[in-house]
C-alpha cells in the first residue's frame, strides 16, 4: 500500500475519524433518549415529599413499551403498568407538557375516595410514605366544579366510586354518562356530541361504544396540592412515557444560579442524589 507524503492528509484524516465518532456517538444519544432512558426535571410539588421540585431523574421508556416518534405505535415492552408505579406521561388535555404521578388504579379498576381514604376493588390503599395532605377534608357532597366528571357532586376527598375502562368495555351512553366518556370517545377518534338526550358518535345516534384503550387513573401523593385524575380524567396508555426510576441531582429551583451562584449550590440536595423512586 503506498502511502501519502501530501501535507495536511493525517490531520485531515484523523479530523474525520473524530467528526464521525461523534455523529455515531449523537446518534446513539438520540436512540438511547427516544427508546431506553431519559432525563426530566420535576417542576411543581404534585408529589412532595416522594420528589421535590427541583429534583431530576431519569425515566424508563422501555419498561411499558417506547412509542416511535410522531406515531401512536408502541413497541413491545418489558412489563405493565402497575398499582403504585410513578408514571410519566403526556397530560391528555395539552401533549406538549408532561406529568408525573403515581399510578392509583388500571384498566377495569374501580376506585373510590372516602374521608381521604382511597379504596381500590373495595380494598383500601395506604397513602405512600412520603404522601402528604395538606388542608382540611372537604365533606363529602359539596361538589366541585373543577372535578371530573362534570356535575357528579365528586370532591378531591369524597370522590366516586368510578371504574377505569379497559380495551374491549362496552359502555352506556346516555346525557347521564356523558360527562363521565364524552372525551373519551372524541380521543379516540370519533366526532361525539349531546343533542338533547341522544348521544351521537359520527353524525349517528349511539347508546353504547366499544373502548379501544386502556386507561389509568393517577394521583399526586401531594393529594391537596395536584392536578391529577380527579380533575382531568382517564389516562390513556398512548400518552404513556415511562417509569420514573431514581434522582440523580437535586437542589432548589427557586434560586438562580446566575444572580445567586453561591445559595444555588448550596442548595444542592447531596441526600438525595442516586434515590430510588418508590
Amino acid at each position: 500500500m503506498a502511502l501519502s507524503n501530501q501535507p495536511g492528509k493525517p490531520e485531515k484524516k484523523h479530523s474525520q475519524e473524530w467528526f464521525e465518532a461523534l455523529i455515531i456517538a449523537a446518534i446513539f444519544a438520540t436512540v438511547l433518549r427516544i427508546f431506553v432512558v431519559e432525563s426530566y426535571r420535576i417542576p411543581t410539588g404534585s408529589m412532595e415529599n416522594t420528589l421535590l421540585a427541583g429534583d431530576f431523574l431519569f425515566v424508563n421508556k422501555y419498561v411499558y413499551g417506547p412509542k416511535i416518534p410522531f406515531t401512536d405505535i408502541r413497541l413491545p415492552g418489558v412489563d405493565e403498568v402497575k398499582r403504585g408505579d410513578v408514571i410519566v406521561f403526556k397530560f391528555p388535555k395539552d401533549r406538549s407538557m408532561n406529568y408525573i404521578k403515581r399510578c392509583v388504579a388500571i384498566s377495569g379498576d374501580t376506585l373510590e375516595i372516602h374521608d381521604r381514604q382511597l379504596s381500590v376493588n373495595k380494598k383500601p390503599v395506604a397513602l405512600p410514605p412520603e404522601g402528604q395532605f395538606l388542608s382540611s377534608v372537604i365533606p363529602a357532597g359539596i361538589g366541585d366544579e373543577m372535578i371530573f366528571p362534570q356535575f357528579s357532586n365528586y370532591n378531591k376527598d369524597n370522590y366516586g366510586p368510578i371504574r377505569v375502562p379497559r380495551k374491549g368495555d362496552v359502555i352506556k351512553l346516555n346525557a347521564q354518562t356523558w360527562p363521565l366518556y364524552a372525551d373519551l370517545v372524541a380521543d379516540e377518534g370519533h366526532d361525539v356530541s349531546l343533542q338533547g338526550r341522544l348521544v351521537f358518535i359520527d353524525g349517528a345516534p349511539a347508546t353504547e361504544y366499544r373502548v379501544q384503550s386502556n386507561y389509568y387513573f393517577a394521583m399526586g401523593d401531594n393529594r391537596d396540592n395536584s392536578l391529577d385524575s380527579r380533575f382531568w380524567g382517564f389516562l390513556p396508555e398512548k400518552d404513556l412515557v415511562g417509569e420514573a426510576l431514581i434522582v440523580y441531582w437535586s437542589w432548589n429551583p427557586d434560586l438562580s444560579i446566575f444572580t445567586n451562584p453561591v445559595g444555588k449550590l448550596a442548595s444542592i440536595r447531596w441526600q438525595r442524589s442516586g434515590m430510588l423512586i418508590h
